[in-house]
């Protein structure tokens, strides 16, 4: 989750910068990041789909994650972006906010079940560098997703709604 010194310091500054910081920091490097784990966890799948501690269904399951994240952006990118920098603010935007909300909790649960999958990204102790990788890369997409989340959820969905 983002620090609250950073939740408090894009508080301070304008929404535009934020929805910026959003879309470089976060938005941007999602899909690479994606494909990235995507094919590992299909390699690991394939390469140790005999081992029982083999994480069956987490390529499927990061397919569903990339689907549904892919589709909350472009709608972010596409409606709620556009009207905060075009400085529209207030109840007017409660419609998208709460999709946004909603799918917000759809994330975390996608989250969850990533974690339960690989148990809490930790490969076995004999697990090879790819499977290694792949649970590392999970764990910085898991911090990123939820630092994303929270920036969103506590900074600029509250000052969209309230005018600021």
């Amino acid at each position: 989750m983002a620090d609250a010194e950073s939740m408090q310091e894009w508080e301070a500054r304008p929404v535009e910068m934020l929805v910026e910081h959003i879309l470089t920091r976060y938005h941007a490097p999602l899909q690479q990041q994606l494909d990235g784990v995507i094919a590992a966890a299909d390699r690991v799948e394939e390469v140790h789909a005999d081992a029982a501690e083999c994480p069956r269904g987490l390529a499927e399951l990061l397919r569903v994650v990339r689907i549904e994240l892919m589709s909350h952006m472009a709608k972010e990118e596409g409606v709620l972006f556009p009207a905060l920098v075009a400085g529209r603010r207030g109840p007017m935007l409660g419609g998208p906010v709460s999709v946004m909300m909603r799918e917000h909790e759809e994330h975390d649960e996608n989250l969850a079940r990533l974690r339960t999958l690989t148990n809490d990204f930790t490969p076995p102790a004999d697990a090879c560098g790819t499977w290694r990788g792949l649970y590392e890369e999970l764990a910085r997409l898991d911090a990123d997703l939820k630092a994303h989340i929270a920036l969103e959820n506590h900074v600029l969905f509250p000052r969209a709604l309230n005018g600021r």
